[in-house]
């Protein structure tokens, strides 16, 4: 069932849901949202699956026809959403009618958006997932971003609910150009001077321009190596920390390589993944060290929040 047309794509916009999950020793990335959080309270707010697929739209959003009625919702950054070129709220069920116009403009705060449509979008799982992994033309539609003329397909068996949920203001999060993230040191300590370490925790970096969903290469301090840097390659997952020979971090995100030979200073905690997520370049990031039981307790307490929510905090 066709429920939008593409009048304009946007600047990438592409399907995304949470990646697949179990294909990392085939050389598949996981792919999926880049900003998991938001996605899953784009879909708790259209009461979808946590993992149905929505649109991941990053810095400038797409112009997207109603060709039915339906539902959507839209969380993230804040890229200036509007229907029929009147500004809307963010974090909300929305109701669409066919022939109503949802656009965007300006990117306010963060850099990705997430729409999600009532009842998913329909496009063909590959290995589990509908997420779009452009590199192997994977996924999403035909493998590649929105393109003007497609046509976002919903399921038949989803009826538009006679409900407005609404994300409670203390739930939800807040984007600026400064990104501060807690990191695991290692698996490759060893590979870096007293000094490397504490530069790395001690200075601001900047995401530079060669930054996508693969990874961000920052600017900033050198990291000091020891004499000998050089490893075996080993498995990666989004959010390693890995400093080259030019001392210069590189951030893998979701879309990254499976294996690495670059030796890894640090790993994100999985529940500060999605606030990377929504960094740009010209951001600048922090980064602080955390203890494993206390990324555990994190991750524990990340869950258990979004549980709260499911069970009722959207009214």
């Amino acid at each position: 069932m066709k429920l939008f047309r593409v009048i304009n794509p946007g600047f990438f916009t592409t399907v995304q849901d949470l990646g697949r999950q179990g294909f990392l020793k085939y050389g598949v990335p996981v792919s999926g949202a880049m900003d998991d959080f938001s996605l899953l309270l784009a879909n708790m707010l259209v009461t979808n699956k946590p993992n149905d697929a929505c649109l991941e739209i990053p810095l400038i959003g797409p112009e997207l026809e109603a060709l039915k009625d339906t539902q959507i919702a839209i969380t993230g950054g804040n890229i200036s959403p509007q229907i029929n070129g009147q500004d809307i709220e963010m974090w909300q069920t929305l109701k669409i009618k066919e022939g109503d116009v949802v656009s965007f403009g300006k990117t306010r705060n963060g850099c990705r958006a997430y729409l999600s449509i009532r009842g998913g979008i329909n496009v063909p799982p590959v290995l589990g997932s509908r997420s779009t992994y452009i590199r192997c033309e994977m996924g999403g539609i035909k493998g590649r971003q929105l393109k003007t003329g497609d046509f976002i397909e919903g399921f038949n068996s989803a009826k538009v609910l006679d409900v407005k949920l609404s994300l409670p203001e203390d739930y939800i999060p807040t984007f600026s150009n400064e990104a501060h993230v807690r990191v695991v040191l290692g698996p490759q300590l060893d590979s870096f001077t007293e000094k490397g370490v504490e530069t790395f925790l001690s200075n601001p970096y900047t995401i530079s321009l060669e930054a996508d969903r693969m990874g961000y290469r920052l600017d900033g301090s050198v990291i000091e190596h020891k004499a000998q840097i050089e490893t075996i390659s080993d498995a990666i997952l989004p959010g390693t920390v890995q400093v080259p020979p030019n001392g210069k971090p590189i951030i893998t995100m979701k879309d990254a390589q499976t294996t690495g030979g670059y030796p890894k200073i640090a790993t994100l905690i999985t529940s500060d993944l999605y606030i990377l997520g929504q960094a740009k370049p010209k951001d600048t990031v922090y980064f602080h060290e955390i203890a494993l039981p206390e990324a555990r307790r994190k991750l524990i307490e990340y869950k258990r929040r979004l549980r709260m929510i499911e069970k009722g905090f959207c009214k």
